[in-house]
């Protein structure tokens, strides 16, 4: 049996430049923040048929206030057409930038999970499972969760937390997982 091999993006190394389109047809690089912020945090949600997408969309969205108090400016990101992020904003109440058409070729820049839809209802394109990224203010991938369904995603209280602990200068906390 052979295996197919995915490159994961590691811990230190460079954000890939991805540029990205929002509902208001502004292209975003990914990991440039915005709002004054330092730091940007991508989170690559699977597309509008996923219901614990929406939830944990609209959950970062409760948190978005104590993201930005550390300096973390927040962006997300699927694979969807725009009609279909467009029909996904209907369940959405978000004020953070959200982006669509993430490319195969983009997914796998970022070490992302891929999958097929089960069935047309489902949707009509390959899709990335779950991935989120936290990039400093060098460009650095400081934290990284690359999941292969929906089930397994950071918790969003606890990842602030941490957040405002890594940032805090007193701590001096280095990025993790260097090791390869």
């Amino acid at each position: 049996m052979t295996a197919d091999f995915t490159n994961k993006l590691h811990a230190g190394s460079d954000f890939p430049i991805i540029e990205a389109t929002l509902l208001s047809g502004e292209v975003r690089t990914l990991s440039t923040p915005e709002n004054g912020l330092d730091w940007t945090m991508v989170v690559v949600y699977r597309g509008q048929h996923c219901p614990l997408c929406t939830r944990y969309l609209n959950q970062l969205e409760s948190l978005r206030e104590d993201f930005a108090n550390t300096g973390v400016d927040l962006i997300a990101i699927s694979g969807d057409s725009k009609e279909q992020l467009e029909s996904h904003m209907e369940k959405l109440n978000i004020s953070f930038a959200i982006a669509y058409g993430l490319t195969l070729e983009q997914m796998k820049a970022l070490g992302l999970y891929i999958s097929d839809p089960r069935s047309p209802q489902e949707t009509d394109h390959p899709f990335a499972e779950p991935g989120l990224f936290v990039v400093n203010n060098e460009g650095k991938v400081h934290v990284v969760d690359i999941s292969n369904n929906p089930f397994v995603r950071p918790e969003l209280t606890a990842l602030a937390n941490g957040l405002a602990w890594i940032r805090n200068p007193d701590n001096n906390y280095p990025i993790r997982g260097m090791h390869k």
